[in-house]
């Protein structure tokens, strides 16, 4: 799943594809380096930047969405947690509604039920959207995790989304510190248990420039390892800003553990 915000202050790339040009070309270029599945935000998960009106957030992910349709294969999602958004992005063409909100809005999930689009599910405290959570605490970080997912699933079906189109996100590093989601990452296994597809967004994040003591534009090694360890615990989807890394990465993790062959043989045949 590749990254493509429509912000100007996104926490990796700084508004680099805030314009809308700018946005499609990074979609054109996300597909050419192999990425199955497109992200579009317009809205930071961050309480420290300035709040987005509805209007102005469906004013900067609907255009991209209707460009990004060119590309018939291309999973589409919409990073929102806003019910009246995510019914327009639908419209337009996405097929799945990413909310990072945790299902505040249970509006949402019936908006999905009602369609064929898909849901994400994320772990997250902050409630409503935007409330600046400090220093959040956990007894047993994976464990609370998975029973607040398990519960907003069981919510999400209740309000008719049916289970075959529900995937689950723990939310690395939201409202997590970098204990949190190394251990999240550790024990990720736990959550794929639940048996939904599981998501993992951890590129660039502060865990792993806490843990390596990189900033922004040093993070890519440590985003591979870190996407990797996902995988082998039972990530299916793995949200990232480089895309021809990753790809290469979980490709490579693939044909290691049997699942795809080589490109090619012909060292040693």
């Amino acid at each position: 799943m590749a990254i493509v915000n429509r912000t100007p202050d996104s926490f990796h790339d700084r508004g680099r594809t805030f314009a809308l040009d700018k946005a499609a070309e990074a979609v054109d270029t996300a597909v050419a380096d192999g990425a199955d599945w497109v992200d579009v935000g317009g809205v930071p998960f961050s309480p420290d930047v300035p709040p987005v009106g509805e209007a102005e957030e469906a004013d900067r992910v609907l255009p991209l969405v209707e460009a990004a349709r060119k590309h018939p294969e291309l999973i589409i999602s919409v990073d929102t947690y806003r019910t009246g958004v995510a019914r327009q992005a639908i419209e337009a063409g996405a097929n799945v509604i990413n909310d990072t909100s945790g299902l505040h809005d249970l509006g949402l999930a019936e908006l999905v039920a009602g369609t064929d689009a898909s849901l994400i599910i994320t772990h997250s405290l902050a409630s409503p959207p935007g409330t600046r959570v400090v220093r959040p605490t956990y007894g047993d970080v994976t464990a609370e995790v998975g029973a607040f997912l398990a519960g907003r699933v069981e919510l999400a079906r209740r309000h008719g989304v049916p289970a075959d189109r529900i995937v689950i996100d723990p939310g690395h590093d939201l409202n997590k510190n970098t204990h949190h989601s190394l251990e999240l990452t550790r024990r990720l296994a736990e959550i794929a248990a639940l048996g939904y597809p599981t998501l993992a967004a951890v590129s660039n994040k502060d865990f792993i420039g806490e843990t390596l003591d990189a900033p922004q534009d040093r993070r890519l090694e440590g985003t591979i390892a870190a996407l990797v360890t996902c995988v082998l615990q039972g990530a299916r989807i793995v949200r990232v800003h480089d895309v021809r890394a990753a790809v290469a990465a979980t490709t490579m993790t693939e044909a290691i553990l049997g699942w795809r062959e080589p490109a090619y043989t012909r060292h040693n045949m």
